[in-house]
């Protein structure tokens, strides 16, 4: 009789469940095609309230790109005068190094010793 007592217990419990469902459906009916129209035209969060498919970020957080933007930018334009500057000084450079080859050449030619490169130059030997 345990047995019995148990299975009817689950039979009940069951059909409890399946009587709670119908009720709610009964008593909230839904309309499946405005379901299915806010289904497609946006998302819902838990409570069923719809949910902006926009990202909404902090007015902080986009004062902070900004700067950080602002910064990019003036590092930017740094490095592109820096570029700039080391190309005038290495055209420079490979002049001195011009200039010094030509003296030793003449300096040869005149039968005397030649100057000295500097290592420091040798690498803007175009020669």
């Amino acid at each position: 009789m345990g047995a019995e007592n148990g299975l009817l217990g689950v039979v009940i419990a069951i059909v409890g469940v399946v009587g709670s469902v119908l009720v709610a459906r009964i008593s909230n009916p839904r309309r499946r095609d405005q379901d299915d129209e806010r289904d497609e035209r946006e998302p819902t969060v838990e409570g069923g309230n719809p949910q902006s498919t926009e990202l909404k970020v902090s007015p902080e957080i986009w004062r902070r790109f900004t700067v950080l933007e602002q910064k990019v930018d003036h590092l930017t334009a740094l490095v592109e005068e820096m570029r700039e500057r080391v190309s005038a000084l290495e055209r420079l450079l490979r002049l001195a190094m011009r200039i010094i080859r030509r003296a030793n050449r003449r300096l040869r030619a005149a039968e005397l010793p030649p100057e000295e490169v500097p290592a420091e130059l040798v690498r803007y030997s175009i020669e």
